[in-house]
């Protein structure tokens, strides 16, 4: 036993390759006291109805191990599927997780475009290191034409962000389903985590397509991230097989006893994303108002270009009591911060912080 205050002795045994050589994911949560406009979250809460949930829970259940099979039946017949359609899981980020553990080997090919989530990459890469990124141009829209010439033999799963992460850029339903039927070799993973804020779906198109996956989040507009609760929607064979690879007990109670009564509560899910798509509004006013270059967005968050100033103005904000996320370290986007869109309350603090933290660090649109 070593001594107090001694270091654990190293080990000599390693791990994988390709797990000493993928990217690690280091999400800057310290210190989240301020307003949250960083991580994309409801910025308020979730509906009552949950809260009320929380407080009902007894002490018995506690104890006991989860069961998701009803609240998966629940779920699907939320979304107008089959049980077998729906696979709950612990944030998308166990989603994509799953699908690469279950479809990829390590000579296949893994596509996405960038700028995206990078827990794509990063997922993928514990499988296989042939991750191949189609760069968007200057306009950092979805640059379809040459993401489609990037289809190979060897392409074995396709991830598609609409709207996408970090930009709010959507992809027209009619490309998303062009690109399944020309990779039937592959799983298209289009994963529609700000869908409430921009409308477009193919959910819809599960049955037609088979190589078709939709992930949702419980985490955006409905509240629940720490909760951790995400959804595939599928073909039942193949996520028979992300079944297969996924634990028997990955969603908690606590968890699965919240989500029915936020699918429930449809009147305050409507609400919030009206709260949040008029914020979206005034945040794109506010901005060309201040004189700063932004991308529309149809999510629930507004990239804004701001220079070399980038790190200036993020740390000027915390100051201000209002927490921005610097997507600069992004691919393409140098000298860019994302901010999110919340209630009416917080989009207007978010607002008068900008103008005066702007002025305090001396930025100008010159740069």
């Amino acid at each position: 036993m070593s001594a107090p205050g001694n270091k654990t002795r190293p080990t000599t045994v390693t791990p994988r390759r390709l797990v000493l050589e993928m990217p690690e994911y280091h999400p800057p949560l310290a210190g989240r006291t301020a307003l949250r406009l960083d991580f994309n979250e409801n910025t308020l809460a979730p509906s009552p109805r949950v809260m009320d949930a929380l407080r009902q829970i007894t002490a018995d259940e506690l104890t006991r191990y989860p069961e998701r099979d009803s609240v998966e039946a629940t779920t699907a017949r939320h979304f107008g599927l089959e049980p077998e359609q729906v696979v709950l899981t612990n944030g998308v980020d166990e989603a994509i997780h799953l699908l690469c553990c279950a479809f990829l080997e390590p000579q296949d090919e893994v596509l996405i475009c960038t700028p995206t989530f990078s827990m794509y990459e990063v997922s993928a890469r514990m499988m296989t290191q042939r991750v191949m990124a189609v760069q968007a141009d200057a306009t950092l829209q979805f640059p379809y034409e040459r993401f489609l010439a990037a289809i190979t033999p060897q392409t074995k799963l396709i991830v598609v962000a609409s709207p996408n992460n970090p930009t709010g850029a959507t992809v027209s339903r009619d490309a998303l389903l062009a690109l399944a039927a020309a990779a039937p070799h592959a799983v298209l993973l289009v994963d529609e985590a700000y869908f409430h804020f921009d409308g477009e779906t193919t959910i819809g198109d599960i049955d037609a397509v088979p190589n078709l996956v939709v992930a949702r989040t419980f985490s955006k507009a409905f509240g629940l991230a720490s909760l951790r609760i995400g959804m595939l929607a599928g073909n039942a064979q193949l996520l028979s097989y992300v079944r297969k690879v996924s634990s028997p007990y990955n969603l908690n109670g606590v968890a699965l006893a919240c989500l029915p009564v936020a699918l429930e509560d449809t009147a305050y899910l409507e609400w919030y994303v009206a709260q949040v798509k008029t914020g979206r509004e005034r945040m794109m006013a506010g901005l060309r108002k201040l004189g700063v270059e932004f991308f529309p967005s149809h999510a629930n968050f507004v990239l804004m270009k701001i220079g070399a100033k980038h790190a200036a103005l993020v740390q000027a904000m915390r100051a201000h009591g209002v927490l921005l996320r610097d997507r600069s370290a992004d691919p393409g986007c140098d000298g860019y911060v994302r901010i999110t869109i919340g209630v009416d309350e917080h989009v207007t603090a978010g607002l008068e912080a900008l103008a005066a933290c702007l002025n305090e660090i001396g930025w100008s649109t010159h740069g």
